[in-house]
């Protein structure tokens, strides 16, 4: 089983250049685990993308709406990120051996508690999931 982070979730419904393989790797999948914080930046990424004129808002909407709909019906299991999880992100924050950010690490650490393989387009994050110890895939 997988957590898929937003960088995936994004590519898959938000046309870009990773979507085909989002797209791929996630239909994969008979189950796919998020948690609520992938579910605020997926809104966040569409909100920027407004901003910036990459997406129209009528488009951004459209989006939102089968986003939510998927969620709706249950097409994502979906994990707590509990004291466990940010005592767990701080700890690797605090080695000071990765370009760990504080979502990313959320988002690892979620993957981890969950022993789920954590599924991303980020390098970053691949770089220091695999420095931890942290099954990841990368699309």
């Amino acid at each position: 089983m997988v957590y898929v982070d937003t960088s995936v979730l994004v590519a898959y419904y938000v046309p870009e250049a990773k979507s085909l393989k989002a797209q791929k790797a996630v239909s994969k999948h008979s189950r796919i685990t998020i948690s609520s914080l992938v579910e605020v930046e997926m809104f966040s990424a569409l909100s920027r993308r407004v901003r910036t004129g990459e997406l129209n808002i009528f488009d951004a909407r459209k989006i939102a709406s089968l986003f939510e709909l998927h969620l709706e019906d249950r097409l994502f299991d979906i994990v707590p990120i509990s004291a466990r999880e940010y005592h767990i992100a701080r700890e690797w924050i605090s080695q000071f051996s990765t370009p760990l950010r504080t979502l990313d690490a959320l988002h690892l650490a979620a993957a981890f508690c969950n022993s789920l393989t954590l599924l991303t387009a980020d390098e970053q994050l691949t770089t220091s999931a695999k420095e931890l110890g942290v099954a990841v895939k990368s699309i």
